[in-house]
């Protein structure tokens, strides 16, 4: 089974690119974030002509994220992260596909830090940690996959000081995916490569594509009951070189 996390940004303006990408990787499962639609602007039509059913949980110019698999109907958990229902930003979504629980996430950004929104993004950290404890305590077959907007170490940003003060490397950020991690699930890209950057974003300015200026952004996490399972992962960088691209590029993993 492939399952992979793709932040789209902006499903609708690259659905082509996100259409031939579905036919040459054929992943199983997909996540996607960044949709930038309203709910009924998400493009389900020609997903389905392209082999996958949907969910998805829209919002209109920002976030929206959205759980594909193919030739099967994802069963729609929820639509929110526990824990905040004031909270209306598209950021979660949770669904059962093929015997396994898929959680969705595209987790806020953070920047300017210090200040509220980066107060926010470690508010929803911890939303999306005590959710996760409940599956470890379970013991559920889940995968939690998206653009977790944390590079975790050193070796998941390219040789830089230009970030130094971005929420995406900040400690607190780097200690709210650590303490994640440290409940007992499994980093899959860096399980299998633990020695490479393997960045799944570029920046559109100042030329970080061509001169391979990335960061690692997307992460799929396994829960224990999975990890056993995982034979493959990797990512797709040659998708962010197309034209119309979006800034991230999928990353996938194989399980057994």
């Amino acid at each position: 089974m492939k399952i992979a996390t793709f932040n789209i940004n902006n499903v609708r303006r690259r659905l082509p690119n996100l259409l031939s990408w579905l036919r040459s990787a054929r992943p199983d499962i997909v996540c996607l974030q960044e949709l930038k639609c309203a709910q009924a602007e998400f493009p389900a039509d020609a997903i389905a002509k392209a082999g996958y059913g949907a969910v998805w949980q829209g919002q209109k110019t920002r976030n929206g994220v959205a759980i594909l698999a193919r030739k099967a109907e994802p069963v729609l958990i929820r639509t929110a992260l526990p824990g905040a229902p004031a909270d209306k930003e598209a950021r979660y979504i949770e669904a059962a596909v093929r015997g396994i629980v898929i959680g969705c996430l595209y987790l806020p950004n953070g920047n300017p830090q210090p200040g509220p929104k980066f107060d926010y993004k470690l508010a929803w950290f911890k939303r999306l940690n005590r959710h996760a404890a409940d599956f470890i305590e379970h013991d559920l077959p889940v995968v939690l996959a998206g653009d977790y907007n944390v590079a975790p170490t050193p070796l998941d940003i390219y040789p830089t000081r230009s970030w130094n003060k971005d929420a995406l490397i900040q400690p607190s950020s780097r200690a709210a995916l650590k303490a994640l991690l440290d409940q007992g699930w499994c980093d899959a890209i860096r399980t299998l490569h633990p020695d490479q950057p393997m960045f799944t974003f570029w920046d559109y300015k100042r030329n970080r594509w061509p001169r391979d200026a990335g960061l690692r952004l997307d992460h799929l996490l396994l829960s224990p009951q999975l990890a056993p399972r995982l034979t493959k992962a990797g990512i797709d960088r040659a998708i962010r070189g197309e034209d119309g691209a979006s800034d991230h590029a999928p990353a996938w993993i194989v399980l057994t």
